[in-house]
């Protein structure tokens, strides 16, 4: 599998941490990222991510910044894609098997240990296909597709 990862100048240490990590599991990463702690706008950077996962470059993203809200906020703005702000395993499950997001958003801040279980949920739990969760997501795209 193929996953994009993204950062502002706030999450270049955490990118090379899962980037180093999810490599030693086996998956290909392709960075959209700075490498640099001098400020930038994470709109840029979210910017590449959601237009990677778009045209079929990688399979899901990974998004940091100093919190994962603005990330979350501007690639949210990207007609296609479904990024979850993420703070627990639970919510990382939930937000593939219920939401079928495409990109999961994190803050630099969380603990290494649990961002290694958050993005490892996110990456392994499939959407369940359920009637009722293609019902409401098919209502969101109806959202995306009308406002």
């Amino acid at each position: 599998m193929t996953i994009g990862i993204t950062n502002d100048h706030r999450g270049v240490k955490a990118k090379h941490f899962l980037t180093d990590y999810l490599s030693l599991l086996g998956y290909t990463i392709i960075d959209y990222g700075t490498d640099s702690e001098e400020p930038v706008d994470f709109p840029d950077y979210a910017q590449k991510l959601g237009k990677a996962v778009l045209q079929n470059e990688v399979e899901l993203g990974i998004a940091i910044c100093g919190t994962g809200i603005g990330m979350s906020i501007a690639l949210n703005k990207m007609k296609g894609i479904y990024c979850a702000k993420v703070s627990t395993t639970s919510e990382a499950a939930l937000s593939k098997a219920h939401n079928n997001a495409n990109v999961i958003a994190i803050s630099e801040e969380m603990d290494s240990e649990l961002m290694k279980e958050v993005i490892t949920t996110f990456i392994e739990t499939p959407f369940t296909n359920i009637d009722r969760y293609k019902r409401r997501n098919d209502k969101i795209k109806e959202i995306e597709e009308n406002v």
